[in-house]
């Protein structure tokens, strides 16, 4: 008897031992080839602000000194509806996660049962004794166990492959984050566009009907003609034509920050009607270095972390093909009179070693393992595409913010000359030495270069926020929601 045990006890230690291997590929980080540096506008270039190789601010959406915009990017972390199923998926492959890991621990149950039996005469042995001639009770209840010893890593595998999808998905979430964020800033950003324009062609309006005013007096005096009223009349309407599109746009940036604050329609109405400045970048915008960005953009993580479970998944695929070895036991009670139920005679135990080795499949766990490594050669490739795609968003947001501010310094001096031939012209028609076709063309000049300013102006701001989401910052230090 005690060799046997010592037996077994040498078993189960050398098999405790096997458990340190696991089968499969290990993975390793992927290297990610990116530049040193990222591109910068030259020395002399017209732009207002310029990226700078510091590190990144998390809060970037503070750079912009907006209270609202501030206080409208915490509000849609905290509530946008798009970030709660993220983090609804990401509990679900929590829960997924911990099913696995469960593998790695033994099972107990336990149960209890009464049956009322009659075994039959004609066939085998009656265990009860009776020889099938008359029915009997049967109490029987207890415990039993189950455990897989994990001899080659098998089940870490999986735990392995399923820490990494939890990663993924948190990735994920991320990157849901980061998204709600930059749409967030670029719809305010809109918004206080469109109601800068809004103002812009308001004013020219009201400059607009006073020429007309002033065109019916001078028709009155005998100084204008008729045509030059309705030209006058003509361009207040076309004017005039602008506004309703102008305050649908209002409307529908309103209501898409609503949404994003998980808000009805229009409920951000009475806070956001008042029209408000465009919010500008800060003088020097810090963008890290190419190498960080793999550190930072949620996509490029999600990626690894796939790349990662596809490789853990190859270890679970070759770990079906060697043996599996599972300790079972039971302990209980069995007997055919309730009082008897529970007494030592009454117990019942079993337990044992279970072996099992796959001799036949007709190919099926050669064709596993031949899918899961497939999978990992395309999980490779697709890091590297998020890496490459990453690096060339970027540049493009860089090459935007830069194009933006060039136009929009050229714009400024559209505009300013734009008012000084306004002015001009105002006076020589005054003399009499032009017609009112020439101050009608400086006039939509005018309106043509200051709407293209307004718009150049969010232009940078979004060109902006656009190059802070191609960076991947800012989720860090959002709110979880």
């Amino acid at each position: 008897m005690k060799r046997h045990l010592l037996a077994c006890s040498v078993s189960l230690v050398g098999a405790f031992g096997l458990t340190a291997c696991s089968v499969g590929p290990d993975f390793g980080k992927p290297l990610s080839d990116l530049g040193a540096q990222w591109s910068a506008p030259a020395a002399n270039e017209a732009v207002r602000s310029r990226t700078v190789s510091t590190a990144m601010e998390a809060r970037w959406w503070d750079s912009f000194a907006d209270p609202f915009l501030s206080s409208l990017i915490q509000r849609a972390a905290s509530g946008n509806l798009e970030l709660r199923v993220a983090a609804s998926r990401l509990e679900q492959s929590r829960a997924a996660r911990r099913s696995v890991a469960a593998e790695r621990l033994p099972s107990v149950n336990a149960g209890a049962g009464y049956s009322r039996t009659r075994n039959s005469q004609d066939g085998l042995s009656d265990p009860s004794g009776r020889a099938g001639k008359e029915a009997y009770s049967l109490w029987q209840g207890g415990f039993d166990t189950g455990w897989e010893l994990d001899l080659w890593g098998r089940v870490r595998r999986e735990v392995e492959a399923a820490d990494a999808l939890v990663q993924g998905a948190e990735e994920q979430r991320h990157g849901v984050l980061l998204a709600v964020l930059a749409e967030t800033a670029s719809d305010y950003i809109q918004l206080r566009g469109a109601q800068s324009e809004l103002a812009i062609t308001r004013q020219n309006l009201d400059i607009a009907r006073r020429t007309l005013e002033l065109n019916r007096t001078r028709l009155g005096d005998g100084v204008a003609t008729q045509l030059e009223v309705a030209e006058a009349a003509a361009q207040v309407a076309a004017i005039e034509a602008r506004v309703p599109p102008l305050q649908q746009r209002e409307a529908q940036l309103i209501n898409a920050l609503s949404l994003l604050l998980a808000r009805p329609p229009q409920a951000l109405h009475a806070e956001l009607s008042a029209v408000a400045a465009i919010p500008a970048g800060p003088r020097h915008v810090p963008v890290g270095l190419p190498s960080e960005l793999a550190e930072r953009r949620p996509d490029i993580r999600r990626a690894e972390a796939e790349l990662h479970a596809a490789t853990a998944s190859i270890g679970v695929a070759q770990g079906d093909f060697y043996p599996r070895i599972t300790l079972s036991g039971n302990v209980g009670f069995q007997a055919l009179q309730l009082a008897d139920f529970g007494s030592w005679s009454s117990r019942t135990f079993a337990f044992g070693p279970a072996f099992s080795v796959p001799l036949f499949d007709g190919g099926r766990l050669r064709g596993t393992l031949q899918l899961r490594e497939a999978q990992q050669q395309e999980a490779a490739i697709t890091y590297q595409k998020t890496v490459l795609g990453a690096w060339h968003e970027v540049d493009n947001a860089l090459s935007a913010y830069q194009a933006e501010q060039r136009r929009h310094a050229s714009l400024e001096q559209a505009v300013s000359h734009s008012r000084l031939a306004l002015h001009s012209v105002e006076e020589q028609y005054a003399q009499g030495t032009v017609d009112f076709l020439n101050v009608l063309s400086v006039q939509n000049a005018l309106l043509a270069n200051q709407a293209a300013l307004v718009e150049s102006t969010a232009g940078v701001s979004l060109a902006l926020v656009d190059l802070y989401k191609s960076l991947g910052g800012g989720w860090q230090a959002a709110p979880a929601g």
